[in-house]
């Protein structure tokens, strides 16, 4: 009996200790899912556990671990980039899609798509060292707000998800970053943000060359790391299937697949699910920026886990918890 009763509060310690964790999950069969996949994987006794040297988890960024919406972040920096060096380009006043940008016409800008977004990305994010670039990244992940949260672009991250990817850590996982934005975009502030050292971050590149002891960018594109390039940045990057993924689109789709198909372990698939149009946004199926489709049918087909933002997460940006915490003094 008295070994029965020692188990018993063992297991009522962990699964307080992972409901502390997690603070900011709503309880049920999400927040549940995650605990009992991390637990069982991590139990030596478990038919289910990963040593530590393959506990792989792999994590979108825009809309997995901050806001996405209207467009990507990535969009309004190269926004900002084409105002601040206007000057200098008096050619983008009759050229699109930079006359857009200069008339503070959105509508025509997202209209040019990805091609639009290609030629303002070559445009901003080029012709100089990568060392140069770290400084103007810096500069405006510090300063600049979004246009209608009016915080700073970094204060929209999502507090649950920061709460998993610590929790993911704490049991021994590796966690990297795998974008379709931008690698040198996301590595000068997002090892600060999430944690997550820099060399584990993987993303879109532009190619670059050596010259004159600098790494200088220049105006071609590498490697497009959505969709299908997500699994081929994972074997290049990592060199492994991972056991668990995290996303909220269809372009994450070939990573979650990928991970679902590792044969040699138990994994886990996370889809988050943006249904809170009062908190946060709510789009799927239709929306321009990560359309959720295919991923949310086989998702629920197949017994992924489907976190509904509104119903899982108590709160969703950082900030909300510090205002309630200043709020109950």
């Amino acid at each position: 009996m008295t070994k029965i009763l020692l188990a018993f509060f063992l297991l009522l310690s962990l699964s307080l200790q992972a409901t502390d964790t997690l603070s900011s999950w709503n309880e049920g069969k999400n927040k549940t899912n995650i605990i009992n996949y991390v637990q069982s994987v991590t139990d030596k006794n478990s038919s289910d556990f990963i040593p530590m040297k393959d506990r792989i988890a792999v994590f979108d960024n825009d809309g997995t671990l901050w806001s996405e919406q209207p467009v990507y972040f990535q969009f309004f920096f190269a926004i900002d980039r084409i105002k601040a060096l206007a000057s200098t380009h008096p050619e983008w006043k009759n050229t699109q899609p930079f006359k857009a940008v200069l008339e503070g016409d959105m509508k025509t800008v997202i209209a040019s798509g990805k091609e639009g977004l290609l030629k303002l990305i070559m445009a901003t994010h080029t012709g100089m060292s990568d060392e140069e670039f770290d400084a103007i990244v810096i500069d405006w992940i510090k300063t600049a707000k979004h246009p209608t949260k009016k915080v700073l672009y970094s204060e929209l991250v999502f507090q649950p998800m920061l709460e998993l990817l610590d929790y993911m850590r704490a049991n021994g996982f590796k966690t990297f970053i795998v974008s379709g934005g931008g690698i040198d975009f996301m590595r000068p502030w997002a090892s600060e943000v999430y944690g997550i050292p820099s060399n584990q971050i993987i993303g879109s590149k532009i190619e670059v060359k050596y010259e004159d002891k600098n790494i200088v960018r220049i105006p071609k594109v590498r490697f497009i790391d959505d969709k299908e390039g997500k699994p081929v940045g994972i074997h290049y990057h990592i060199g492994k299937r991972p056991v668990a993924a995290f996303g909220n689109s269809d372009g994450d789709f070939a990573m979650m697949e990928y991970t679902e198909a590792n044969k040699k372990y138990k994994t886990l698939q996370l889809y988050v699910h943006h249904t809170d149009e009062e908190r946060e946004w709510a789009y799927d199926r239709k929306s321009h920026i990560g359309s959720l489709n295919k991923g949310l049918d086989y998702g629920n087909e197949h017994n992924w886990t489907m976190v509904d933002m509104k119903k899982d997460w108590k709160i969703i940006y950082p900030f909300e918890l510090k205002n309630k915490k200043e709020g109950s003094k």
